[in-house]
């Protein structure tokens, strides 16, 4: 089974990129220490904190838990794939707002959900199954995927002798 997680709510932008490379993630702020890690142990999902208190608790209760790393999204991204050996791959994206699965639509479905000009110049959309939201690889898609690799070659980096975050 694919590796689910929870997220504190330090890690906002963390869950987008794990969201982004295509793993179910969820994101909760404001929430307590132990209904974090209840959830995590019901829903069977990794414990995601860089609260060293949270991360102590979780695993003397038995969660599944890391503590991540690094200051960058490039370094947290890395220090979780380096921790559950994941592949990162944003073509698998799911949706980044709200976790919902992405899905293939036609060109016409969207017309009146984008911009005359973003319709005239994408030819590939994704539709959020969950809250709607419409995707398509813009001008952000190369930023994305160079952030994506960033965090292989460090991730890879350090599993190489390399030294840590």
């Amino acid at each position: 089974m694919k590796t689910r997680f929870i997220l504190d709510g330090m890690l906002g932008a963390l869950a987008r990129w794990l969201r982004i490379c295509g793993y179910d993630t969820e994101y909760i702020n404001n929430t307590p220490d132990e209904e974090l890690i209840r959830r995590a142990a019901d829903e069977r999902r990794a414990l995601l904190t860089r609260d060293r208190m949270l991360y102590r608790k979780a695993i003397k209760m038995g969660a599944d838990a890391l503590l991540v790393e690094g200051r960058s999204d490039v370094e947290k991204l890395a220090s979780v794939s380096r921790g559950f050996d994941l592949e990162l791959d944003p073509t698998r994206s799911r949706c980044p707002q709200c976790n919902g699965l992405l899905i293939t639509v036609d060109k016409e479905a969207v017309r009146d959900k984008v911009s005359h000009r973003t319709f005239e110049a994408y030819n590939e959309f994704w539709v959020c199954r969950s809250c709607g939201k419409v995707y398509w690889r813009g001008s952000h898609w190369n930023n994305i995927v160079e952030t994506v690799k960033a965090a292989k070659r460090v991730s890879s980096s350090i599993e190489d002798g390399g030294q840590p975050l």
